[in-house]
């Protein structure tokens, strides 16, 4: 277990330093809109859900429509749906420790699991569930932060969500740049692109996604016939 939190730690730093500024841009402007400390902490605890809890501040500043915050989150979530069919199988295998790490999923958490290169001698599940816990812990922390900072610091908040999306660029940029095979990268980028050409952007997403997935599952096919060829 100590084996496997020591392989985890770094290589989750480079999201630490994500998470933290990230973190902390939610909790200025939650409480710059008038969100409780409590809430706020709470919100990083249980949502534990990157754009949506940007999302959430204004839902709970707004009259409260259940039916359009569940579609609401459904949208901002939908490709959860996806990352979880891509991890069925390693965390359909684990004990007690899938339960959080089902939950703890985010779009970085999943970005470093699928990439991580597990030494055989080290259990993985341990190592997944320490990936997990520690993302959230540098989340929190930087909510904490931003709280601290919302109460010593007055500045303008307009525009501080578009931290999310350089952070995805930043993990975009760092996949790319650690691998030779960059046909993952180059497929997102047509799929979205067409998706977004056809349906637009707001609901670009979930066709984007649905490319993906297809092709992907053509490819898997062709790679075991190959195999099974061989």
């Amino acid at each position: 277990m100590k084996e496997a939190l020591k392989y985890s730690f770094p290589k989750t730093v480079p999201i630490m330093a994500g998470y933290l500024f990230l973190g902390a841009s939610f909790g200025v402007l939650a409480v710059s809109q008038g969100l409780s400390l409590m809430v706020t902490i709470l919100m990083s605890l249980l949502i534990y859900a990157g754009s949506m809890q940007f999302a959430t501040i204004n839902v709970l500043q707004a009259n409260f429509h259940p039916i359009g915050a569940l579609l609401l989150t459904l949208m901002v979530n939908a490709r959860h749906i996806f990352y979880g069919i891509t991890l069925l199988k390693p965390y359909s295998q684990m004990d007690w420790k899938k339960y959080y790490t089902i939950f703890g999923l985010t779009d970085e958490t999943f970005s470093l699991v699928v990439s991580l290169d597990v030494p055989k001698s080290m259990d993985k599940n341990w190592v997944y569930f320490f990936v997990t816990g520690l993302n959230q812990l540098y989340w929190v922390a930087g909510t904490m932060l931003g709280i601290l900072l919302s109460h010593f610091l007055s500045f303008n908040t307009e525009g501080i969500e578009f931290v999310l999306t350089a952070l995805f660029v930043t993990i975009f940029v760092e996949q790319w740049l650690s691998t030779e095979d960059h046909t993952s990268a180059l497929t997102g980028i047509v799929a979205a692109i067409i998706s977004l050409v056809l349906f637009g952007s707001d609901h670009f997403l979930i066709p984007a996604m649905l490319g993906i997935i297809v092709f992907f599952l053509f490819q898997y096919r062709k790679i075991g016939d190959q195999v099974y060829d061989a």
